[in-house]
């Protein structure tokens, strides 16, 4: 199992999160689906859970609390990228053109995090990692297993990025409708235009997670109340599926090819 022992390089997602109108529902929902381990967390942390996969931390899941006078928040997936120092990379943001949604903060002796936005109204988190450095396992069965960012604008994407986090953004190789995130030299995830996307959508990250049989876990999604965006298909990474959970998460399954 490919199992992360180490802190992630500033740039690489690092961890996926959902934010729940309804955290048990969700937590149910996705042990069922993918095998997760979790429960509420400690009030200090707002209830946060944070799901394993055999053991190892894979993804969490949050109860939405919205601020007083607030609009309801939307159940959705949240991207976090590693970051080495949260607040210069808040300071790198907001030089980029992004918008910072929640500042900097402490996260007990684990980490600190920040949410931002990039120019076109992706929301996006940033984690610098204390004891705490994100998912312990990726890339299996149950696990995360790429992050994708679609887009409106590929150039001032790529440009952000990099300014802000160091990312590199390429076309990847035999195709002009795709892309690569590059940190150090190595592929950490993708992006692509939002003309993809129904009429509409906003520019957002998707989170892909692996599993087994991605038609059979689809089935079985539906029987959950989940519902199909894109039902499954070949493509030249493998098998996948566009989904939403029964609250309207948007996420991504993927039985990769073998390399």
């Amino acid at each position: 199992m490919p199992e992360v022992t180490t802190p992630y390089a500033t740039g690489t997602p690092c961890w996926v999160d959902l934010t729940a109108k309804d955290q048990q529902a969700a937590l149910d929902f996705y042990r069922d689906l993918l095998g997760w381990q979790g429960q509420s967390g400690p009030p200090e942390y707002g209830g946060y859970a944070v799901c394993e996969l055999t053991g190892r931390a894979v993804a969490g899941i949050a109860p939405a609390m919205p601020a007083e006078g607030m609009p309801e928040q939307r159940t959705v997936w949240t991207t976090y990228l590693s970051g080495a120092d949260a607040e210069d990379t808040e300071r790198a943001i907001v030089a980029a053109g992004g918008t910072v949604l929640a500042p900097v903060m402490d996260v007990g002796n684990l980490g600190r995090v920040l949410i931002a936005a990039d120019p076109q109204g992706a929301p996006f988190g940033v984690w610098q990692p204390g004891e705490f450095f994100g998912a312990q396992v990726v890339n299996e069965a149950g696990a995360l297993a790429w992050n994708e960012l679609h887009t409106s604008d590929v150039s001032a994407a790529t440009a952000f990025y990099r300014d802000a986090l160091g990312i590199e953004i390429s076309p990847l190789d035999g195709t002009d409708s795709y892309w690569e995130m590059r940190v150090d030299g190595r592929p950490v995830g993708g992006v692509t235009r939002l003309d993809n996307d129904p009429p509409g959508t906003p520019a957002h990250w998707l989170s892909y997670f692996a599993v087994d049989d991605v038609d059979s876990t689809v089935d079985a999604l539906i029987r959950r109340n989940g519902n199909v965006l894109v039902p499954p298909f070949d493509m030249i990474a493998g098998r996948m599926a566009v989904v939403t959970d029964p609250q309207g998460a948007h996420f991504a399954m993927i039985k990769p090819t073998p390399m």
